[in-house]
């Protein structure tokens, strides 16, 4: 640093009235709750008029370091990147001790500014008022621009607290509307059971079950499947569930349902998100079972005597094309005794250490052993399984499970 001066006893009263002045001048700007911009510009003026500093520039971390304010010296230093020598600083150094670019050489002095032992921002400052080059003064610029630099700071943590909150409560109501999607109670009488099981990944899952009933012979189950997670997700799926009911208001013609919903997402989709879905309907007097899979994983008919079969007709998933290249709709006859198992991508696509999927030959090696569980313990043995494999840690997808008891 250059050598230190000493005002008199006059000249130091000069001065404290002035950087009084620039502290009342920033305190009032910060108080009016100012925009960055405005602040920048105040502190500017403050430092120029109050305290009689010619040169400046100040470095701002954001990601990046930025500068935010130049004056005073011919080089554009919002385009010239701060070298590491600068950087490294933590205290007030004489520019002219470091090893750097002849452009930094406009300024005399480094100026660091810390908060909370992190650094905020440095200060240059050349050409300055003769008392400006006392450590006491120059500390008194490191006040004051610390001042204003951690009130935009607080204001920014401030910011982005209320978006984090807003984004939770988001996440809140998307995750009460997903909850009102699922049905609220599952049938088990003396014609079919069904139990499902439902274990988000994340606070909002893109899984969705349901069971719809629709006359004294029929009902339908459905497991569906949005691509991505959270609130879009969540939204998708709601208009999904919304746009299924009402049109089995209207018909329950399989291929005309499933027409319906491929046009309904593919209009409301968004980000390319798209749906797979199993969808059966069962007729009680004729133990008919209609359904249609939509790119979705195959699901399990297993019968009585451990045989089975794999429902995987149908189309390919719904909201890719405005209309569906094909679409089938199978019908099988369901005997007593027989379980239908649907699932989603979450059980089937775990790996063990070594990249090995668990796969649907595991699925039916544990539906095959619990044969004659409850269909509670089934979705336990599954999951207990899948865990094991996957050595215990955590899934990365959500799993969803819905079995329907043929009786």
């Amino acid at each position: 640093m250059p050598e230190l001066k000493f005002p008199t006893v006059e000249q130091e009263l000069n001065l404290k009235k002035l950087e009084l002045a620039a502290l009342l001048e920033i305190t009032k700007a910060i108080n009016n709750n100012l925009p960055e911009e405005a602040l920048y510009k105040i502190y500017h003026f403050t430092l120029l008029a109050q305290l009689n500093i010619r040169r400046l520039s100040l470095f701002l971390i954001d990601e990046k370091w930025e500068c935010k304010v130049s004056f005073g010296t011919p080089h554009n230093f919002r385009e010239i990147k701060l070298p590491p020598a600068i950087t490294e600083l933590r205290e007030i150094t004489s520019l002219a001790k470091l090893n750097i670019d002849d452009c930094w050489y406009d300024f005399e002095t480094v100026i660091p500014i810390m908060h909370n032992n992190r650094i905020l921002a440095f200060v240059m400052i050349g050409n300055v008022h003769a008392y400006y080059t006392t450590l006491g003064a120059l500390s008194f610029v490191q006040t004051l621009s610390n001042i204003i630099l951690v009130a935009m700071e607080n204001r920014r943590l401030e910011r982005h607290r209320l978006t984090q909150e807003a984004m939770r409560k988001e996440i809140e109501i998307a995750r009460e509307v997903q909850n009102m999607l699922f049905p609220k109670s599952l049938p088990n009488n003396h014609d079919v059971a069904i139990h499902a099981t439902y274990i988000p990944h994340s606070s909002i899952g893109g899984d969705y079950y349901d069971y719809v009933p629709i006359d004294k012979d029929q009902f339908l189950f459905c497991v569906a499947d949005v691509s991505g997670k959270g609130v879009p997700a969540s939204l998708l799926m709601s208009n999904f569930q919304a746009g299924l009911r009402t049109i089995l208001r209207q018909t329950t013609n399989l291929h005309t349902i499933v027409s319906e919903l491929n046009d309904l997402i593919y209009r409301n989709a968004i980000a390319e998100k798209f749906i797979t879905c199993f969808l059966g309907l069962y007729n009680r007097s004729t133990r008919e079972l209609s359904y249609v899979s939509a790119g979705h994983n195959e699901s399990i008919l297993l019968y009585e005597n451990n045989t089975y079969r794999l429902l995987t007709e149908g189309t390919t998933m719904l909201g890719i094309f405005d209309e569906l290249p094909f679409l089938t709709v199978t019908k099988v006859h369901v005997p007593h005794n027989a379980l239908v198992l649907c699932y989603t991508d979450g059980l089937t696509e775990v790996f063990n250490q070594e990249e090995d999927e668990f796969g649907i030959e595991n699925t039916l090696r544990v539906l095959q052993n619990c044969r004659y569980v409850s269909s509670k313990n089934i979705h336990r043995q599954l999951l207990h399984e899948v865990n094991a494999y996957n050595s215990g840690t955590s899934f990365n997808d959500d799993i969803t499970l819905l079995s329907c008891r043929f009786k």
